[in-house]
C-alpha cells in the first residue's frame, strides 16, 4: 500500500526543475522549489509564470487556474525548507558526485518517511540511493523536456526500491497527468538507451559525408515521421548535454555506439551548444535558422 504524496520538494529550478515544479503545482500539490541563489531562483520562477501566462492567453488555462498553480508554489534558497516534504525530486546538474552530495545532505534533513527521486537521464540510480540511509525509499523519475508538454515519465526502480515506494512514485506520475513507463536501473533507461546511438550515428553520417545536415534532418523527419530531425533535436537538447550523456553511457556499456564522435566533442569545445548558445548544427540569429558552417 503506497502513501499518497501531498507536499513535493524540487531541487533545481532550471529548465527541468522549473517544469517539474510547475506541473506538480498545477496538479494541486504543495510545491517548494529550491535553487542555490536568488537570481537563479527568480529566473526559474519567472519561466513558470511566463509559461502559465501564455497558456492563459491561448485559452488553454483559465486565469483562476494560473493563480491557483502559482499559489501552490514557493521558491527558496534553503534546502532545509524541503525537510518536511513527502517527496523530494532532484533536478540539478548531471554529475554523479554533485547528486550524491545533495542526497547525503537531504538524508540528514528529511524524516525517514520522505521519498527521494532523481530526474537523471543517464546515471545509475542505485549509486545515488546508496549515498543515503533510505535506498528502499529512492527511485528515478525521469521527465522529458519541456516537462509541461511532454506526456512521458520513466519510473526507474532499483534493486533496493521497495514496492510501496515504487507504487507511490508511479501514482504520483499518474497524478501529474503523465504516462509512466517502468524502466530498470540501467544507464539511459529506455528512451536514451535507444535514442543516443541514433543521434550519434547522425553525427557520424555527417562526418563521413553521407549527406548534409538538412538532408539528414529531412530524411528522418519525412521518411520516418519523426517530429524533428536528429540535428534539430541535438540543438534542442544541447550538444554539451548530449555529449555528457553519451560519455556516461559509454562508461557503463563500453560499446562503440555510445562513444561521442570527434565532431560532437569539437563543437562542444567551440561553444557550439545548440539553441541555448545561439549556434549548434544550426545558427539561430535568423528565422528560419541557417546551417552552421563546420568545415566538413
Amino acid at each position: 500500500m503506497h502513501t499518497p504524496v501531498r507536499t513535493v520538494g524540487v531541487v533545481g529550478c532550471g529548465l527541468m526543475g522549473s517544469g517539474i515544479a510547475q506541473v506538480a503545482a498545477q496538479a494541486g500539490y504543495a510545491v517548494r522549489v529550491r535553487e542555490v541563489d536568488r537570481p537563479t531562483l527568480e529566473k526559474g520562477l519567472g519561466r513558470i509564470d511566463q509559461f502559465l501566462s501564455r497558456a492563459v492567453e491561448k485559452g488553454k488555462l483559465t486565469a483562476a487556474d494560473r493563480e491557483k498553480a502559482l499559489g501552490n508554489l514557493r521558491g527558496t534558497t534553503s534546502l532545509g525548507d524541503l525537510s518536511d516534504c513527502d517527496l523530494v525530486i532532484e533536478a540539478i546538474v548531471e554529475e554523479i558526485e554533485a547528486k550524491k552530495v545533495l542526497f547525503r545532505e537531504l538524508d540528514g534533513l528529511c524524516p525517514p518517511r520522505t521519498i527521494f527521486a532523481t530526474n537523471t537521464s543517464s546515471l545509475t540510480v542505485i549509486e545515488m540511493a546508496a549515498a543515503t540511509t533510505r535506498p528502499d525509499r529512492f527511485a528515478g523519475l525521469h521527465f522529458f523536456n519541456p516537462v509541461p508538454l511532454m506526456p512521458l515519465v520513466e519510473v526507474v526502480r532499483t534493486i533496493a526500491t521497495s514496492d510501496a515506494t515504487f507504487e507511490t512514485v508511479r501514482a504520483f506520475a499518474v497524478g501529474l497527468g503523465k504516462t509512466p513507463i517502468v524502466a530498470k536501473d540501467r544507464g539511459g533507461f529506455i528512451v536514451n538507451y535507444l535514442l543516443v546511438p541514433y543521434l550519434l550515428d547522425a553525427v557520424r553520417a555527417l562526418e563521413a559525408g553521407v549527406a548534409s545536415v538538412t538532408d539528414i534532418d529531412q530524411g528522418m523527419r519525412l521518411g520516418c515521421g519523426y517530429p524533428m530531425g536528429p540535428f534539430t533535436l541535438l540543438d534542442f537538447i544541447g550538444l554539451d548535454t548530449a555529449f555528457k550523456v553519451a560519455e556516461v553511457l559509454f562508461q557503463e556499456y563500453r560499446e562503440p555506439r555510445y562513444a561521442p564522435p570527434p565532431l560532437l566533442r569539437k563543437m562542444v569545445l567551440a561553444g557550439y551548444l545548440g539553441k541555448k548558445s545561439g549556434k549548434g548544427f544550426y545558427t539561430y540569429d535568423a528565422d528560419p535558422p541557417t546551417v552552421t558552417p563546420l568545415g566538413l
